[in-house]
């Protein structure tokens, strides 16, 4: 191979990483335990050599963990070897990750500018190329937003275009072509196709025999950190895929013998377990049979006593807590329904016209306050009382809140005071006591009855509002009238 065009030249290259089995994350860790942070030295690349000449382009290949993403970063300079050199003539673009020198919050143009100055293009270089770039990455309704919010395929297709449009003399691609619709798969081949014909040289990694035959002169086959093939991409390709069909159908025989003996044994420990323990099995299935008839039995009938018992506790518990409806309001509507455990709890409720008479019968505009006396046993803490004012109909009119913030005093009067905007008709009070957390503690419906007159009855609906009406712009002129 003429030196003169080696654009490439890597040179016996090993590396070696550090493979940590138990990682210790602080000092006190490595101190109680020294066994954690121990590690062992694993050699990734044993001595790897090969040569690129300008304008080639080369393919790499091997199973997962050979080596050749290794190789590809070895090139790019983001690792360095432990042992060996590498030498590489000219300005290097790569496309090694998906979005690797993209900041995500930074729009794709952003993103254009400070990629192209990590591969060496001054800003002005970047100028006169922005439109090429942005034009082959289809990407011109989405350049001006944040990275951030692109698919794989548009990151490809951005980090792509950057990659050939920095004038580089070596282009290194691992797998990320594997991104991306198929139309423009293709058109970054042809595009390789055109920078290698230009005199650029393309070192691809991928496991696609299909991208390694269209752009490729040479393939490189790794194995276990050496070279193990090198030449014709058609015939290296092959031996490749044979010897990874060889070895799949290898371990696929070893898995099925080995599952096939583990099989028998199982299956001959089940047999002699199986003629020992079957008699007691069916002895131990009958009597389980008979006690689970017979516990079964006996909890249908203790649940139904328990149901019986809840449902008349209920009943006495609901017939007591509407009993108690009649000790709190004197206007006690016979279809009210309470809720209450009683440790905090309405014990009277008046309703006063402004003469602080007591009455279910209210005027439209007139004043009135509602008066809730309460009590607490214990302490409670941000309570709120509520008040509703529902049509009997079921029309949901009116509520009101007062939130008390702090420690509830044990005893005292929740007063509300209004002048009254309902409209002629029949509606139902309702109360309840519940905390910031909507924790009900007492709960009152359809308390007492309140009839609400309008005189004089010209609205209709639930509320009146204020309104006036008028008369304007009035005339008498008629029509062909003069002088």
């Amino acid at each position: 191979m003429d030196a003169a065009e080696i654009v490439i030249d890597v040179k016996d290259v090993k590396k070696q990483f550090k493979s940590y089995r138990d990682k210790a994350t602080s000092f006190k860790e490595r101190f109680v335990n020294p066994s954690r942070g121990r590690h062992e030295d694993v050699m990734v690349l044993k001595g790897v050599s090969f040569q690129v000449r300008r304008g080639e382009a080369i393919g790499i290949i091997g199973r997962n963990g050979c080596g050749k993403s290794t190789t590809l970063k070895l090139l790019t300079r983001i690792l360095y070897p432990t042992q060996g050199t590498i030498r590489i003539k000219g300005r290097v673009s790569s496309l090694i990750e998906l979005g690797a020198g993209f900041h995500p919050d930074m729009t794709g143009r952003e993103n254009i500018y400070t990629n192209a100055s990590i591969f060496g293009l001054t800003r002005r270089e970047v100028d006169q190329r922005l439109g090429d770039i942005v034009r082959f990455s289809e990407l011109e309704e989405f350049i001006d937003q944040p990275v951030r919010t692109y698919s794989s395929g548009m990151y490809m297709r951005l980090a792509f275009a950057v990659a050939i449009n920095v004038d580089a003399d070596v282009l290194l691609i691992d797998e990320i072509l594997a991104v991306g619709d198929s139309a423009f798969q293709k058109k970054c081949f042809e595009k390789l196709k055109e920078i290698k014909a230009a005199g650029t040289t393309i070192v691809i990694v991928s496991h696609s025999m299909d991208q390694m035959y269209k752009i490729c002169d040479r393939l490189i086959w790794i194995e276990e950190g050496l070279v193990k093939e090198e030449g014709v991409p058609r015939f290296i390709g092959e031996e490749y895929l044979a010897a990874m069909e060889g070895r799949r159908l290898d371990r696929i025989e070893l898995e099925n013998r080995q599952r096939k003996e583990e099989l028998e044994r199982q299956i001959q420990e089940e047999q002699e377990r199986l003629r020992q323990e079957q008699e007691k099995e069916q002895r131990a299935r009958e009597k389980a049979e008979q006690e689970q008839q017979e516990k079964e039995r006996r909890a249908q009938e203790e649940a139904r006593r328990v149901e019986q018992l809840a449902e008349l506790e209920r009943r006495q518990r609901e017939m007591a807590m509407n009993e108690s409806l009649k000790d709190i309001c004197p206007f006690y509507r016979s279809g009210a329904r309470r809720q209450t455990e009683y440790a905090l709890s309405y014990t009277d409720v008046t309703v006063c016209d402004k003469d602080g008479r007591e009455t279910n019968l209210w005027n439209t505009g007139d004043a009135y306050e509602i008066r809730l006396a309460y009590k607490a046993v214990g302490s409670f803490k941000n309570i709120r009382f509520v008040i509703g004012l529902t049509r009997e109909d079921g029309i949901y009119c009116y509520g009101s809140y007062m939130d008390v913030p702090g420690t509830l005093p044990t005893q005292g009067t929740a007063v509300f005071r209004f002048v009254n905007g309902l409209l002629k008709g029949r509606y139902v009070l309702d109360l309840w006591i519940e905390d910031f957390d909507l924790t009900t503690y007492d709960s009152i419906y359809s308390l007492m009855a309140i009839e609400v007159d309008t005189v004089p009855y010209i609205e209709r609906g639930i509320f009146t509002m204020e309104h006036q009406w008028e008369l304007d712009k009035c005339t008498n002129d008629r029509i062909g009238d003069s002088e």
